[in-house]
Order: C-alpha cells, then sequence, then structure tokens
C-alpha cells in the first residue's frame, strides 16, 4: 500500500486484530479471561484474533476491558482540511 493512501477495509482488520491482541497481552489477559471480563465468547474472540472477524458490539466490548473504547469516538469525526493545491501545502 501507498503511505498516502487510505488503508483498505481488510488492512484495517489486520491492524486492529494485531493492536487489540498486544493490548490484552500487555495487560496481562489471556483469552478466556478476556473473553469472560467483556462478555465476548471465547470462539469469537479467538476468530477475531486469528481473522480478525467480529461484531462491533463485540469490538467494542473488548475495546473497554482493554481500556481503549474512548478512541472509537473519534472515528467520524470530521478531517482536518484537505489541501486545494501545493500552495496549501507550503
Amino acid at each position: 500500500m501507498l503511505s498516502f493512501l487510505p488503508p483498505t477495509p481488510s488492512e484495517m482488520m489486520e491492524t486492529l486484530k494485531t493492536k487489540f491482541k498486544q493490548r490484552r497481552k500487555a495487560l496481562g489477559y489471556t483469552q478466556p479471561e478476556l473473553a469472560s471480563r467483556s462478555g465476548v465468547s471465547l470462539g469469537s474472540l479467538k476468530r477475531f484474533e486469528r481473522f480478525g472477524q467480529i461484531s462491533l458490539e463485540s469490538l467494542l466490548k473488548l475495546a473497554l476491558v482493554l481500556e481503549c473504547l474512548g478512541e472509537f469516538g473519534a472515528l467520524c469525526e470530521g478531517k482536518k482540511k484537505r489541501f486545494e493545491s501545493i500552495k496549501d501545502v507550503l
């Protein structure tokens, strides 16, 4: 992927599954423990960490337990002003 292009949905799934797994491990949670604390089934958690597939509700439950739910609030905020020309960049 070219660095100035936004990620594709599959690339974003890969990024999220990796970050969530790293965060789980950094907080010292096993998969069964995170599943229990979040109310997400162990099967759903394993599928997410392996394939990146998960429902939005389950993803948000995991984010709550992993202390990163607040970051989801900024997802649809307006972007910074886009550049119209090279003059704007300079």
